[in-house]
């Protein structure tokens, strides 16, 4: 294996996925930041959930608008509903793991808040559950997923797309749309 060549292959695959995503998406990622400042400003909370590396994509979006992202300013009320490991085991044990996150909505997300499901394949039956309850709840809905949307696609209100099926690659562009969002979301609150 030429290790210097797979390394140049991997980011350059990656750069022209992202490339791809502001041709593609930079609409449908204005939408989904002007909806989040909206939710926001009104004082209502951003809910983020998914699985695996989406979870951890989830967290990580979380931690930048709870604490900071490039500007000191205050906090704002964004919580990943994939941290406390009590709760999510006790809902799968008792109601099973399709149930995790649509419990914590159904305890959590009120009319005005906005929930974030994140999921790679777009198909991720407690993911999709989640958005279901936020839904019931009345709250608006993003999705974060493949080029193909999945189920996720036709049941939130804003969905960003990635142009790949790549896993790899369309965590990278949630990530990467993430950080957008956050500078987007304080730019806009916090000037």
């Amino acid at each position: 294996m030429d290790v210097r060549r797979k390394i140049e292959e991997s980011l350059a695959e990656s750069a022209y996925v992202k490339l791809l995503l502001l041709q593609r998406q930079a609409a449908e990622i204005e939408r989904i930041g002007k909806l989040l400042v909206r939710t926001l400003r009104a004082g209502r909370t951003v809910y983020l959930f998914g699985n695996g590396g989406s979870a951890a994509d989830a967290q990580h979006i979380a931690a930048e608008l709870e604490a900071r992202f490039l500007k000191e300013r205050r906090a704002l009320p964004c919580h990943a509903l994939t941290t406390n490991t009590s709760t999510l085991t006790a809902i799968g044990n008792d109601y099973g793991y399709e149930r995790t996150f649509a419990r914590q909505v159904e305890a959590y997300v009120r009319k005005g808040d906005a929930a974030i499901a994140i999921s790679t394949s777009g198909n991720s039956p407690n993911v999709l559950a989640g958005v279901r309850a936020a839904r019931k709840a009345g709250a608006k809905t993003v999705g974060f997923t493949n080029e193909k949307g999945g189920k996720l696609k036709g049941l939130v209100d804003l969905c960003l797309l990635v142009p790949s099926t790549d896993t790899q690659r369309v965590q990278e562009c949630h990530l990467a749309v993430g950080h957008v969002l956050c500078d987007v979301i304080e730019s806009a609150l916090f000037g």
